[in-house]
């Protein structure tokens, strides 16, 4: 899987230069924002870990989420979303978190769409807190990495004034 390496490699210079860090709590991107944050130079020092958790007993365990908001809504919503980015950002004690669940796949759950919900958390506000949707009859891998590459975007997008 490929990301911008330009991308990357600006969020992890002005991490850098802001000494912030970084944490990742996925669903339906399954990793792929935690294999892009490994790739960006001396990740070690802005990306503290992350957590892939896919069955709603695991988000509500691990990540904290309101038990009976996770069973309504199957673990997919806005709200579920921020519960996971900031309850990732206080687990990794991260200044930065972002979280996703969502859909790779057409499923009844969905009503037959695919979409992501995705948050970025940062030091106690939600700057991004957002849906992304797609085309119906995605390929799954081709969902998964463009949700990741949207975030990857978003979180861009924030840190961008800071470029220099």
């Amino acid at each position: 899987m490929m990301f911008n390496e330009t991308i990357l490699q600006e969020i992890g210079k002005i991490l850098h230069s802001r000494n912030e860090t970084i944490s990742v709590a996925e669903s339906v991107t399954s990793g792929c924002l935690q294999l892009a944050f490994s790739q960006i130079t001396e990740a070690s020092t802005i990306y503290k870990g992350g957590i892939t958790a896919y069955s709603i007993k695991q988000k509500i365990e691990i990540l904290k989420v309101d038990a009976t908001e996770a069973e309504v809504e199957n673990c997919v919503s806005q709200s579920i979303t921020e519960q996971m980015a900031e309850n990732v950002a206080g687990l990794f004690n991260t200044t930065w978190a972002i979280a996703t669940t969502g859909y790779a796949t057409q499923v009844p759950e969905s009503q037959d769409k695919q979409f992501a919900h995705c948050s970025i958390f940062h030091k106690g506000d939600l700057p991004v807190s957002k849906k992304i949707e797609l085309l119906p009859n995605t390929n799954p891998k081709d969902a998964q990495q463009f949700y990741a590459e949207a975030i990857l975007y978003e979180l861009h997008a924030l840190l961008l004034p800071d470029l220099k």
